[in-house]
């Protein structure tokens, strides 16, 4: 069976998940995992971190419910959510640990290889990353077999997709386990092979950098460009809103490592850079491409 294609097997969710990290993206799993039935410990930097990621899931699920997105009471989708400060106390029994952290391969490896340290031999590890090598990251691992790429999308409750990336040494069995895990949380998981970019932030990226420069220019206004793409293209979003939606400094620090990696194309243009520097970051400050009322 090659990596891309997709492995015959039912789908699933685990009886307990760890997710370090709560930031937007580290929330977000944990929210869909405890939805879909999961025991979740979300490990955050320290008390006040933790108690400000518990808030955060306690709205979210509550503006859910009033949506009619929660089949069941948010008190209890919560009341299946720990918050710790502590590695060291992941729940041994985890079946899966996925890092959300910044996208900094010290800072992932240096996590991970302490989550390794605290959970069962069993346990599956994951990156959340979009673009950094998974066999680099799994140098730092003392069972490279058990790790693996699970790249979610922002917002994860409502993407329907996970990107399921598999290094050299992860073993079928982790590979097949993680689609069996995604189809369980209803997305949708494709599988490719660890590559700069993968699929998705390769081909993204590469559009909202062009995006940027069509806009730097003076091609069109942001608005307008989305409008083509949407409206022209048919996607959901368009390059410049989505990239105020990931974050304009986590866009930058990807093209940053694709344009080491894959070269000129992916070299991020002044504007995006200018942006980043007067802190305008996109929907989690207010302002980027676009203005945003809503920032939380």
């Amino acid at each position: 069976m090659t990596a891309a294609t997709p492995p015959p097997v039912g789908s699933g969710v685990p009886k307990a998940v760890a997710v370090i990290g709560g930031g937007r993206m580290g929330a977000g799993i944990a929210q869909v995992f405890a939805t879909a039935g999961a025991s979740v410990t979300v490990v955050e930097a320290d008390r006040a971190a933790g108690a400000a990621t518990r808030e955060r899931l306690g709205a979210t699920l509550r503006r859910a419910a009033d949506r009619g997105k929660l089949a069941e009471d948010p008190g209890l989708v919560l009341d299946r959510i720990t918050v710790t400060d502590d590695l060291a106390t992941l729940p041994a029994e985890a079946d899966l640990v996925v890092e959300a952290v910044p996208e900094d391969a010290r800072i992932k490896i240096e996590v991970l290889a302490a989550a390794e340290q605290a959970v069962a031999e069993h346990t599956v590890l994951a990156t959340n990353t979009s673009s950094l090598s998974i066999a680099g990251i799994a140098e730092g691992l003392r069972r490279p077999a058990r790790f693996v790429g699970m790249h979610f999308f922002n917002p994860v409750p409502a993407s329907e997709l996970v990107e399921i990336v598999v290094g050299p040494q992860t073993a079928d069995t982790v590979r097949d386990a993680a689609w069996s895990w995604t189809a369980g949380l209803g997305k949708t998981p494709i599988v490719v092979r660890d590559s700069p970019g993968f699929a998705t932030s390769r081909l993204g990226v590469l559009l909202g950098l062009e995006a940027i420069r069509m806009l730097e220019e003076g091609v069109a206004d942001a608005a307008s460009i989305d409008r083509a793409m949407e409206l022209g293209y048919r996607h959901p979003m368009g390059p410049l809103r989505s990239t105020d939606l990931v974050g304009l400094d986590v866009r930058l620090a990807i093209a940053e490592h694709l344009h080491r990696e894959l070269g000129e194309r992916f070299e991020p243009p002044r504007l995006l850079r200018d942006k980043v520097t007067r802190g305008e970051l996109g929907r989690k400050t207010g302002q980027g491409f676009h203005t945003w009322e809503e920032t939380r």
